[in-house]
């Protein structure tokens, strides 16, 4: 005996959108959204394949370049190393008709797993090329002694590592590039809040300078808090 049954799409096709209903020009939209627990372990381009997903399920006009390949418009200013969580991801897009910010992330929060959720949807109002700085939190074990190792690492005169680009390896000094704002043990947990360089020009993973610590470090968790522009404002 043979069964038949509709086989559906794995992905919705795109709705048909009334002329009439689009704009001169794309809306421009910046959504916000936490990446949390186990989605840390979720590389840059899987994190772009499942908001893509997840914007094609939830019905939103979003534009779609032109040509003979035409694929979704999505821009991640500052894409978060694997391993890394955070409570201030942002990915730009654009929509092809007006649609209220608050109706976009819970039509996507609808259609995203639980450890990445849409938290805010607005305006684009600084550029990506703003980015200069970002604050983490980061978690140790607290052995014994190591917040006095640490404080004494960070406050070198100078903190030289070689640094892996595209164009090659050199060496830096990563002193003038980050500070430790605050530490804080308790319940055997040592925390650490920390601002480090972030940016299209200088981008320093807090990992670069943890791993060059001429002692042994036990992480347990690496959380990035906030991103911000040279006067320390919110990136927006």
């Amino acid at each position: 005996m043979v069964y038949e049954r509709e086989v559906l799409p794995i992905e919705p096709p795109r709705p048909k959108v009334d002329p009439a209903l689009l704009l001169e020009q794309p809306q421009k939209v910046r959504l916000f959204f936490t990446k949390l627990d186990r989605a840390k372990y979720i590389s840059h381009l899987d994190m772009n394949r499942c908001m893509s997903r997840a914007l094609k399920r939830s019905g939103l006009p979003v534009w779609y370049t032109g040509g003979f390949n035409p694929h979704m418009y999505l821009t991640f200013p500052l894409p978060l190393s694997l391993g890394c969580e955070s409570v201030y991801e942002c990915v730009d897009l654009k929509m092809t008709q007006k649609v209220d910010f608050d109706t976009i992330a819970q039509k996507v929060n609808a259609c995203l797993p639980p450890d990445i959720q849409v938290f805010a949807a607005g305006e684009q109002k600084m550029d990506q090329k703003e980015i200069a700085w970002a604050d983490y939190e980061i978690c140790f074990d607290a052995q014994d002694g190591l917040k006095e190792k640490l404080e004494n690492f960070f406050n070198q005169d100078e903190i030289k590592v070689i640094k892996k680009t595209k164009k090659g390896e050199k060496e830096i000094d990563l002193k003038p590039h980050f500070s430790l704002l605050s530490m804080e043990e308790k319940d055997g947990v040592l925390t650490a809040m920390m601002r480090f360089a972030t940016g299209i020009e200088l981008n320093i993973n807090p990992t670069l300078l943890l791993d060059n610590a001429p002692f042994e470090l036990r992480v347990q968790s690496l959380k990035r808090l906030m991103v911000y522009n040279k006067e320390l404002k919110s990136f927006c």
